[in-house]
């Protein structure tokens, strides 16, 4: 069983949403994030405009999903083929390996659990 992370710009929630729909995925959990990466700073109005901001930590969303380790392969190439525009911008995805997952109300566990 795999986690994969997801890290995208907010606007692109709804995208990331419909992949992991379209391979059942059953479940995902999504915050708010800022960070640093290799985006360039873009300059930004504030005030009446007569100032300009550049911001060092840019906000993103951060999606986790936990699934079955054959479905890693599938969804990451749908997430990369339909939401790539080529730009530094567009995200990261780090998938990480987990050890066993425990579904407490009804006490399955493994695959079954997610």
């Amino acid at each position: 069983m795999k986690r994969i992370d997801i890290i995208i710009p907010h606007e692109r929630l709804r995208e990331a949403n419909e992949i992991l729909h379209n391979h059942k995925v059953g479940g995902l959990t999504f915050y708010d994030i800022k960070g640093r990466g290799r985006a360039k700073r873009e300059p930004i109005a504030v005030g009446r405009g007569v100032m300009r901001y550049v911001p060092e930590f840019g906000s993103r969303t951060k999606v986790e999903v936990l699934v079955p380790d054959e479905m890693v392969k599938p969804i990451i190439q749908d997430i990369l083929n339909g939401m790539s525009t080529g730009s530094f911008s567009d995200g990261k995805l780090f998938v990480y390996d987990v050890l066993d997952a425990y579904d407490i109300g009804t006490k399955e566990s493994r695959d079954k659990a997610l």
